[in-house]
């Protein structure tokens, strides 16, 4: 299943050597963003920007070993024990790890955290990755004042029991919703924890002017492997791509935040003398089109289809430079579970002019599309502007800052159309089912929520719940079919227009020592820190 788009032209190019020098301790490094950070609370933050910043910050008890998909133990000495009914997992946390503000960690701070997740008034968008463990429903209900699953086994032990077996329970105890956070902390700063972060993790956040630059020290008490290697790093927001690429080659940027502008990209590409700074992966992502289903015309299944239709998805790829797969379903092709002979819609004009027409709106209507401002997006939404025009549906663009959109999209009956563009939907961890509770699913069509077509089925929760539950041996492969029934009886409710499968290019400067495994994680996209530079 290992599909890539490949440039035969400039494949020599970007091919990129790991024969580079040992990391060292000390320096600094900057990164640009053309958008500026939402939010740095764990509970919080869920997007491809603020993630890889996250983990500057905090740890969770499991983690991924880098450039893998591999779970390993982090603030845990070991991976768990799990009980013989798969029901009850208990982890151990090192002993002395201490939060940025010198308190050390203990189980209690475990149990409080993921609590907190499960709190409606946090307004977590990871609540439905952890409903599943015992008494959680009770309490998000208000019935009871703590979540009876959740125990601190003395000062370093922690015990959760679900309600049910979870194949997956491991991977989302590695995500960031469950990277710690200490109580105190969190009631002295209220909602402004997101911007006064405190965790355990490799750096602290020293600086924060809004909409001009995020500072990183290196945390001195680091409990991991003399990890991190830089002394400080800086993520300059507020700087156009184009501009930032300009700053690299300046020596001011050391890395490409939003990738490589469209603008400049053929010409990077084609240019030997930046053979050893770009890199190329294909992401485990699906860009995609969100149709609400609770907004005007698009309630009809038979109009959403025919929306899928009407879009040119190859004509798309060209205004990216051909980074990306055609996609014909909502699992990328790298996610276990994917199905090969899952066509899609194919892109059919007059059978959607026809199925409209079936429907009720023989004339098209009027709605809006949503989209980031960040370039390539306005390009590609007015490019399925004119698409959608040309079978009547006529589509206001809405250019927005992409918290803007975020909300919006996550509002009820608020954004009918989304290009998710710079927000494609990227694995949290290597299973089928993140790419179902999270965004598909009745538990995330929720304020707040990333299931941006409000699209709830009951029987579909219950069947994926069913699922998940297969983890006696021998089960996997039943487990992985009865997913991708799943999507496909999703794909005909055409809740998204699939368009593509990311190829991701990233930038870095000359003096930026990091690779594959440290710059394109398939988990973490990022990892700060197992970064370092050439001094």
């Amino acid at each position: 299943m290992n599909r890539k788009l490949m440039l035969a032209a400039s494949l020599a190019l970007l091919s990129f050597s790991l024969s580079q020098a040992a990391p060292t301790r000390g320096g600094s490094m900057v990164v640009s963003y053309k958008d500026d950070v939402t939010t740095l609370d764990p509970a919080i933050g869920y997007d491809l920007q603020n993630w890889p910043i996250e983990k500057m910050l905090f740890d969770g008890l499991l983690d991924y070993e880098v450039g893998t998909t591999k779970l390993a133990p982090r603030l845990a000495t070991a991976m768990p024990k799990v009980s013989a009914d798969g029901k009850t997992y208990t982890f151990t946390l090192r002993p002395g790890v201490k939060f940025q503000n010198g308190r050390e960690l203990v189980a209690d701070d475990v149990v409080y955290t993921l609590t907190r997740v499960l709190d409606p008034k946090t307004k977590s968008p990871g609540q439905s990755f952890y409903t599943g463990i015992a008494g959680a429903q009770t309490f998000i209900a208000g019935k009871a004042k703590t979540v009876s699953g959740l125990k601190a086994v003395g000062k370093y032990g922690v015990a959760i029991t679900l309600d049910a077996p979870n194949a997956a329970f491991l991977n989302i105890m590695a995500m960031n919703f469950a990277y710690i956070v200490p109580k105190e902390e969190v009631a002295k700063a209220g909602a402004d924890f997101g911007h006064k972060p405190v965790g355990t993790g490799p750096f602290k956040l020293t600086s924060w002017p809004s909409g001009q630059q995020l500072v990183f020290e290196r945390n001195p008490n680091y409990f991991f492997q003399n990890l991190p290697y830089l002394d400080k790093v800086t993520v300059k927001v507020g700087l156009d791509p184009s501009v930032a690429f300009l700053s690299l080659t300046r020596g001011e940027v050391d890395l490409l935040g939003d990738g490589i502008p469209p603008a400049q990209f053929l010409q990077v590409v084609h240019d030997p003398k930046y053979k050893a700074n770009v890199l190329q992966r294909t992401n485990v992502n699906t860009s995609y089109i969100s149709l609400n289903t609770g907004v005007g015309p698009l309630k009809d299944v038979r109009v959403r289809q025919a929306v899928n239709m009407a879009i040119n998805k190859t004509k798309v790829l060209r205004i990216i430079n051909g980074r990306g797969v055609l996609a014909k379903t909502y699992l990328p092709p790298l996610m276990p579970g994917y199905d090969a002979a899952e066509q899609g819609y194919k892109y059919d004009p007059a059978a959607a002019k026809a199925l409209l027409k079936t429907a009720g709106f023989p004339n098209g209507f009027d709605t809006v599309l949503y989209t980031t401002s960040t370039d390539p997006h306005p390009r590609i939404a007015q490019s399925l502007q004119q698409d959608l025009a040309a079978v009547g549906i006529k589509a206001s663009i809405k250019s927005q800052a992409q918290s803007t959109v975020v909300e919006a999209a996550s509002t009820p009956n608020t954004a009918a159309m989304v290009w998710s563009g710079g927000m494609a939907w990227t694995q949290d961890f290597p299973d089928p089912s993140d790419f179902y509770w999270p965004i598909l699913s009745c538990k995330s069509a929720v304020q707040g929520g990333w299931n941006w077509p409000f699209f709830c089925d009951k029987a579909l929760d219950a069947r994926a719940e069913k699922a998940d539950q297969m983890v006696a041996p021998g089960q996997s492969a039943a487990r992985l079919k009865e997913y991708a029934s799943i999507f496909s009886a999703l794909n005909k409710q055409a809740l998204w227009v699939p368009l593509y499968h990311e190829v991701k290019y990233m930038m870095k400067s000359d003096r930026l020592v990091g690779g594959l495994p440290e710059l394109e994680d398939p988990i973490h996209n990022i990892v700060y820190e197992r970064l370092s530079v050439n001094k």
